[in-house]
């Protein structure tokens, strides 16, 4: 199993499609006894929630996020927690929308200071 998330602070990879998240997002994880949580902002995202559990590396949650325009939307999420050879963590991620159409994967990557 890849370690914690606790602390760890990862950014996608790729930009996504306008109005989601981005290379500027920043999500920053916490983990206890099977939980998960993260708060992320950056890019079109003024403020993002998640929540759900963790089963050894398989993270299964929902989120929420409020878009620079105003808008909101929500969706689920299962990712696969990898450990990459520099030490490092990377989330390879399906998501879908549950409050508009829209499905597809995306790459988050711990980042370094």
């Amino acid at each position: 199993m890849a370690r914690s998330l606790d602390g760890l602070v990862l950014s996608p990879v790729a930009d996504q499609a306008p109005g989601q998240v981005g290379t500027r997002t920043r999500f920053t994880y916490h983990e206890e006894k099977g939980a998960i949580w993260a708060d992320y902002a950056g890019g079109d995202v003024l403020r993002g929630h998640l929540v759900g559990t963790r089963t050894g590396d398989r993270l299964d949650f929902r989120y929420v996020q409020l878009k620079q325009d105003g808008t909101t939307s929500s969706g689920h999420c299962v990712s696969t927690v990898v450990g990459l050879a520099d030490g490092r963590v990377r989330l390879e991620e399906r998501w879908e929308w549950e409050s508009q159409e829209g499905s597809g994967t995306s790459v988050v990557e711990e980042l370094t200071n």
